[in-house]
């Protein structure tokens, strides 16, 4: 078994969409469907028939997927110095942290390697400025202003050159990659499938800060060793950007995010910890099982005794 199978077993199954690669790819499509622009259409009642059928399969998975980390937050403090420091303790201990995909990432991979790694985490990405967006709404003064603040970095301060979607898009450009839904991994499309559902549903608003909060609290090192492997390979600066402005700007965007968004949260509504906390754990999850994958795809033909011994 290659791993990168945690997730396969949840959700609504059916003949249209019997196993997990089904399903993801299935709301992968939606979610691109349903958050493009738009204009009016004769067909809106079947688009409207077609979104209680896919919230159905979206609030299924992501309900199984809730279910499986209960045990992992039923605990979890409700104080706001105790949460801030259970919060701030997955960067060390959290699922999928430190995965040694990333250091070969750094100090081995080939510039095939990386394409590959680049066009499925491209392929998968949900655009953080948009899901941020979509969490803001009608939040409590304090945390409203800071992701108000983290969505304007993202937008580059209101300069075209420096908003990071683009500046990803330019690094997806430069090395020549193709993401598309059809030929990425599921575990991917999981975990941007996953996220969308947080930001989009205004019952899982928690859980979405919980999980863009750890993206933040997370991705510098991983992003780092990014930069350094696309480097090493003489990928120029400009192609590079959008890794090593990651690897130092959210360090500061995580301190802000804990002190002004999750901290004032728990303080106002300690019963939201727990919600916060599934978030943070389901998106570390996703991630975990995103690297899991990679490393079977990658490393096959670097250890394939060991693989092919799985």
């Amino acid at each position: 078994m290659f791993g990168g199978e945690r997730l396969s077993r949840l959700g609504l199954f059916s003949p249209e969409s019997p196993d997990a690669e089904a399903l993801h790819r299935g709301l992968a499509h939606w979610n691109h469907r349903r958050l493009a622009v738009a204009t009016p259409h004769a067909d809106w009642r079947v688009e409207i028939a077609e979104e209680a059928r896919m919230k159905r399969l979206e609030g299924a998975f992501i309900e199984d997927f809730r279910a499986l980390v209960a045990p992992l937050v039923a605990a979890v403090p409700r104080d706001p110095a105790g949460f801030i420091a259970w919060f701030e303790a997955l960067k060390m201990s959290g699922p999928g942290q430190w995965d040694p995909l990333f250091a070969w990432l750094e100090g081995e991979a080939s510039l095939e390697d990386l394409r590959w790694f680049l066009t499925q985490e491209a392929a998968g990405e949900a655009g953080f400025d948009d899901l941020v967006a979509m969490t803001q709404v009608k939040l409590p003064a304090q945390p409203k202003l800071e992701l108000a603040r983290n969505y304007w970095d993202e937008m580059g301060r209101g300069r075209a050159a420096g908003m990071h979607g683009p500046m990803l898009e330019r690094t997806t450009a430069t090395l020549g990659l193709t993401p598309a839904i059809d030929r990425t991994l599921w575990q991917s499309l999981a975990l941007a499938n996953t996220m969308t559902a947080f930001a989009t549903t205004r019952r899982y608003v928690y859980q979405s800060i919980g999980a863009l909060g750890v993206v933040e609290l997370t991705a510098p090192t991983r992003v780092a060793c990014v930069d350094a492997g696309l480097k090493r390979l003489g990928i120029p600066p400009q192609a590079r950007k959008y890794f090593a402005l990651h690897a130092t700007l959210d360090i500061e965007h995580s301190r802000a995010w804990n002190a002004e968004a999750l901290e004032p949260l728990v303080r106002e509504t300690p019963e939201c910890a727990p919600f916060l906390a599934e978030g943070a754990i389901m998106r570390l999850i996703c991630g975990e099982q995103c690297f899991e994958t990679y490393r079977a795809h990658l490393w096959a033909h670097v250890h394939p005794v060991v693989y092919a011994a799985e």
